[in-house]
């Protein structure tokens, strides 16, 4: 499958799925190029689910849950993790926002059936809680924005601080952020002119009103707090038998679908 990640980018992603030891449920493109602001020296973050055979759970040794890889590709630097289809969907029952963003990516580079399920089990994961996920994550990256001055982490801040505000308003995860300002009326005004000047250099400086930033910070906050206390979003999920039949009727098959 074709992922189109912009005309200055030639990365072949289906080698990648091929030289993976273990079936592969999906793989998808996460990072800048899936939040809309990436920069012309952007790595391309894949993010998927591998399938470990049953004889890997049951020994004694400990299965390779989580495999992590970086590399370069014609000089694009490449960065995959995957994660095994059972411990992935315990994250998915964590109320993790970021699995559930890799999961529902649009920029896909290789699905099965068994990733069709995942996608529509994603609904029934959801709760009001997803919100504790992106304030925390705004609050990292505000602290490392505050450190190093970079436009990379003030842009990561407000783009989760979307996400939280949409996802607790609208119940759908959207982390792409340029779709973002045009559905939360409360985004500055100013943030297209900073994904903009992102495309320039991925560790660029950030020339902006640090006083002005901050308060459009804690006020997204905020915003945060408010439409988590008024969201439709049930308090606890529905997902977890359903999760579990399709762990176990995937790993049984011992394959991807």
């Amino acid at each position: 499958m074709t992922v189109d990640l912009g005309p200055d980018l030639d990365v072949d992603l289906a080698s990648v799925v091929a030289e993976q030891t273990d079936p592969l449920l999906f793989a998808t493109v996460s990072g800048a190029h899936l939040y809309g602001f990436p920069s012309r020296d952007s790595d391309v973050d894949l993010r998927g689910v591998h399938l470990l055979p049953v004889a890997d759970l049951v020994g004694l040794r400990e299965p390779d849950e989580t495999r992590s890889r970086m590399w370069r590709d014609d000089g694009v630097e490449m960065d995959l993790v995957t994660h095994d289809l059972r411990k992935f969907a315990r994250l998915m029952l964590r109320h993790n926002g970021y699995v559930l963003e890799q999961l529902l990516s649009p920029l896909v580079a290789h699905t099965t059936d068994a990733h069709a399920e995942l996608v529509a089990l994603a609904p029934t994961v959801l709760t009001s809680h997803h919100a504790h996920h992106y304030r925390g994550f705004a609050r990292t990256q505000w602290r490392l924005f505050e450190k190093n001055g970079e436009l990379k982490p003030l842009l990561y801040t407000f783009r989760v601080l979307l996400t939280g505000i949409h996802l607790m308003r609208s119940g759908t995860v959207v982390a792409h952020l340029p779709t973002l300002l045009g559905e939360v009326p409360e985004a500055p005004a100013y943030l297209p002119e900073l994904v903009a000047a992102k495309a320039e250099a991925e560790h660029g400086g950030a020339a902006v009103d640090r006083a002005r930033v901050a308060a459009d910070v804690e006020r997204l906050h905020a915003l945060l707090d408010a439409a988590q206390a008024d969201s439709a979003l049930p308090g606890v999920h529905s997902a977890y038998d359903a999760l579990d039949d399709l762990v176990v009727r995937v790993r049984l098959q011992g394959r991807a679908g």
